[in-house]
């Protein structure tokens, strides 16, 4: 489901809760089968805003993923495909009212996007200059664009694409 409002909040404490209580919901069905469950995306660094959906990248050996994916549905995640990142699989949910709204992704552990979420996450934690501007960012196309994701996006990828330059992510 395509995000029709676009709410980014100054960052919230209470994220850090939320994703240790969908990872604890996971580790109970699948954590002996994983390599880890990373909290991935602006929610898991502290001090920058974001929209509040927590994202959750599951990293597996992708030989397993059948396996994982049975797991997964039997307790209320539905898969949806790669949505046009390979080696990264998506699922939804229902009835989880009692967890934050979040983006689950399954992923292997040599997969491209996985690497830059894990690279990027870790650059915004260690260096608070790149974090604060993009916070900034974030705040100003949300306020410019509360209606339109695409053009948030697209608003705030210049700034994305120079912290990628200075963490090695492109040159």
């Amino acid at each position: 489901m395509k995000t029709k409002s676009v709410i980014v909040l100054p960052y919230d404490r209470k994220w850090k809760d939320a994703f240790i209580k969908i990872k604890e919901e996971l580790d109970q069905k699948i954590g002996n089968d994983i390599i880890s469950i990373e909290h991935v995306g602006s929610t898991s660094v502290e001090g920058l805003a974001a929209k509040p959906i927590i994202d959750i990248d599951i990293v597996i050996e992708i030989s397993i993923f059948d396996q994982i994916k049975t797991k997964l549905e039997s307790i209320g995640y539905k898969h949806e495909g790669d949505l046009g990142i390979s080696g990264r699989e998506a699922f939804k949910y229902e009835n989880k009212e009692h967890l934050m709204r979040h983006h689950l992704y399954v992923c292997d552990k040599e997969n491209e996007e996985l690497y830059k979420h894990i690279v990027f996450r870790n650059w915004l934690k260690e260096n608070p200059d790149d974090r604060d501007m993009y916070s900034k960012v974030k705040l100003e196309m949300a306020t410019k664009y509360p209606t339109d994701i695409d053009a948030y996006i697209d608003g705030k990828s210049p700034c994305i694409r120079n912290i990628y330059k200075r963490c090695g992510l492109i040159t």
